[in-house]
């Protein structure tokens, strides 16, 4: 049961809810196809669901929580956490899927879609708070440059959406 600080991707159910509809549409398109063409066999019938299975798998969304001083995600197979307090360092990756690499005085390890946060003001709150005391600590030695590009990213996602609200986009 979350607590009163633990804050959640509020974008994630909608998320895997798209995931699993392509992973059972699409495999069952396929099913309906097989079967208007009268060549539904057992074999096709295992592909189609196996496609299905591998789909969802790849398609499933990683479930960003976080707490005061701790960011978590969440997989299909696997969890892990970092001490946003305790970082060491931050890495931005690009590439076809962006990535923030978040490392810890543990050693934990955490990869995170920087979008995530520009969709959701509280868990970027929270995580810029952890960052925040990483640095007066002096325990982030590598990556502040990401931290400033993340920065960039939020206060130009803050701005747009005033102006959206506001009417003055028109302008």
């Amino acid at each position: 049961m979350p607590g009163p600080n633990l804050v959640e991707d509020r974008n994630w159910a909608g998320d895997a809810r798209a995931a699993a509809g392509i992973a059972v549409l699409f495999p069952g398109l396929l099913l309906a196809v097989d079967a208007a063409a009268g060549c539904t066999q057992w074999q096709r019938v295992l592909l189609w669901t196996a496609l299905g299975l591998t789909l969802l798998a790849v398609l499933w969304p990683t479930r960003v929580r976080a707490t005061p001083g701790t960011l978590m995600t969440r997989g299909l197979l696997r969890r892990r956490r970092v001490r946003t307090d305790r970082l060491v360092s931050v890495a931005w990756h690009d590439g076809v899927a962006q990535r923030l690499v978040l490392e810890d005085l543990d050693g934990n390890r955490l990869e995170v879609d920087p979008r995530v946060f520009a969709a959701n003001p509280a868990l970027w709150h929270l995580f810029h708070q952890g960052v925040g005391v990483s640095l007066s600590l002096g325990t982030l030695t590598e990556g502040s440059a990401p931290v400033r590009r993340l920065s960039r990213l939020m206060d130009r996602q803050t701005v747009t959406t005033v102006f959206k609200l506001s009417g003055m986009d028109r302008c």
